[in-house]
């Protein structure tokens, strides 16, 4: 996998972002973009925005400021702000050596991620076309990182398979190449080179069509069981310098 076919530096290119869809509120959307559950189905806190507050170029890259911000709509109040991004209709792959280099958010409630979701759900609705989490971090423990696979036939029946990994030297304050190699046989997860993680694929799984990809930086949320936000770490800002796609 050493071939380059995709790429997206924001450090060299600066601030393109045609191939990306800017999401906003705080509902999970339909494959129709209609609002279906609140909280974006996590229990999330934060409005996302497309101001300049929460998503912004500088000279390291393309940024998601979470901040303390009060903001109304339809009758709901919120308390915080962030930003959201994603690749569906406009890019998506399958099979391929993914590599995002990033500096994260440290601070309670701060939920920084990077993850893949199906183009056409071609096995049915969530969780039966997979979702593929190439990199979470909970903020209050800014050593540790998970990679997770999520799939099964239904809800019922939904698979979660998380591995966790504490970085050796420094936290993810600092910026980083995390990396997913993902092929017929398996998945691995990486981090500056070091892989962390394999989980071999077996027939049935439904890693197997082009998934698109996703950025956002939430607040709160059942990932890190709903804590409480350290406001004081506020606002927070999740840096990605570059992606690069390899085959």
């Amino acid at each position: 996998m050493s071939k380059l076919v995709w790429e997206q530096d924001f450090v060299k290119n600066g601030g393109d972002l045609s191939l990306w869809n800017i999401r906003t509120g705080n509902d999970l959307l339909d494959l129709n973009d209609k609002p279906v559950y609140p909280g974006w189905g996590n229990n999330e806190q934060q409005f996302y925005t497309g101001r300049a507050d929460n998503l912004y170029f500088d000279e390291q890259g393309l940024n998601l400021r979470a901040c303390r911000e009060k903001i109304e709509q339809d009758g709901r109040s919120f308390g915080y702000t962030s930003a959201r991004l994603d690749t569906r209709n406009h890019f998506s792959f399958c099979y391929g050596k993914l590599v995002i280099r990033a500096r994260l958010p440290v601070g309670q409630g701060l939920w920084p991620a990077i993850w893949l979701m199906p183009q056409d759900y071609a096995y049915g609705p969530w969780p039966a076309s997979g979702e593929l989490d190439m990199l979470e971090a909970k903020g209050r423990l800014p050593r540790e990182i998970a990679g997770t696979l999520h799939y099964g036939k239904d809800l019922d029946s939904k698979v979660v398979e998380e591995f966790t990994h504490e970085l050796a030297d420094g936290t993810i304050s600092q910026f980083r190449d995390y990396g997913l190699e993902w092929s017929a046989d398996s998945i691995r997860w990486l981090v500056d080179g070091h892989c962390f993680a394999e989980r071999r694929l077996e027939p049935g799984m439904p890693f197997d069509q082009p998934f698109y990809l996703i950025l956002n930086l939430a607040l709160g949320g059942w990932y890190d069981n709903n804590v409480a936000v350290d406001e004081d770490r506020l606002p927070g800002v999740m840096t990605v310098a570059g992606i690069w796609l390899y085959e």
